[in-house]
């Protein structure tokens, strides 16, 4: 059995070092801010990031093309190692597309190694949360087809359960309608957003009030979690560590997991969703549920 490694996109959105432990390189989007472009993971801190943001600075973000994919990837290649790509949603971004031609390409040229770009259909720690599901497949003996497999059957099981103080930076980046971003701009209405089976950002309802808004995305985990058994709950946040805590706190209280992994969002994602952004991500039966 060949050697293979799992890569991924740096919207994964942990730490550089929470990945180098488990031998995970990253492949980086990047983005614009201020009149500086900027690596993800590699610009600037969270605080530095965000701060801009509220001071009205508009960050803009771009895919990864097939050529730096290309170059991302063939070095494993040349190693003798094969490939398996956990890739960025295709329903945010053209980032899985530029993959999975990279990937072709390079299958032509290396036809003895294997190649494999998984569109995750998740986004920030939820790809995290099925990369540390995959890495266990790996360690525990798998074939780069079964991880694939169990990759790509379990992948609609990542629930994202999101909450942000308005919508208008995600509609300013395309994603989602000028409709729902109506929400964002009434004030103490805070959204409430999955990511659906397409893995595409859908606003779901709406509470009054922030705390309610990070208690209803933690009775929605708690919801979908049902009948799974969750080793880790993953949890994000837009510079509002005390927000994520608190979520944390509630997240042990009501569904008994005390493994909780908390990180900032990356700067690529996070300028979307603007400041005060927090997240759930968890295994569980469907992404969108009724409470």
């Amino acid at each position: 059995m060949s050697d293979y490694i799992i890569t991924v996109n740096s919207t994964v959105d942990t730490t550089r070092e929470w990945l180098a432990e488990r031998g995970v390189p990253y492949i980086p989007l990047k983005y614009t801010i201020d009149g500086r472009t900027y690596s993800d993971m590699e610009g600037l801190s969270s605080k530095e990031f965000f701060d801009k943001l509220r001071e009205g600075k508009m960050s803009t973000t771009s895919q990864i093309n097939p050529d730096e994919a290309r170059e991302a990837l063939e070095p494993y290649l040349k190693e003798g190692k094969d490939i398996l790509h956990l890739s960025f949603s295709s329903g945010l971004s053209g980032t899985c597309n530029s993959m999975k031609i990279a990937a072709e390409e390079l299958q032509e040229e290396y036809p003895e190694r294997k190649i494999i770009v998984i569109d995750t259909l998740c986004a920030c720690l939820g790809e995290a949360l099925l990369l540390y599901y995959v890495l266990k497949q790996k360690e525990n003996g798998a074939t780069i087809e079964e991880a694939a497999k169990w990759a790509e059957e379990n992948k609609l099981h990542i629930c994202h359960d999101v909450t942000v103080d308005d919508l208008n930076h995600l509609h300013r980046g395309g994603r989602v309608s000028k409709t729902s971003a109506v929400l964002g701009t009434m004030v103490q209405i805070k959204p409430i957003i999955i990511m659906d089976d397409n893995g595409c950002l859908k606003v779901v309802g709406k509470e009054r009030g922030r705390k309610k808004s990070l208690n209803k995305i933690v009775d929605m985990a708690a919801k979908q979690a049902e009948g799974y058994e969750n080793e880790i709950i993953m949890i994000t946040h837009g510079d509002c560590p005390e927000d994520a805590e608190y979520v944390a706190k509630r997240v042990q209280e009501k569904m008994g997991i005390q493994n909780i992994y908390i990180n900032n969002i990356g700067t690529v994602i996070g300028g979307h969703t603007g400041p005060g952004v927090v997240a759930v991500f968890c295994m569980g039966d469907k992404r969108e549920v009724k409470l």
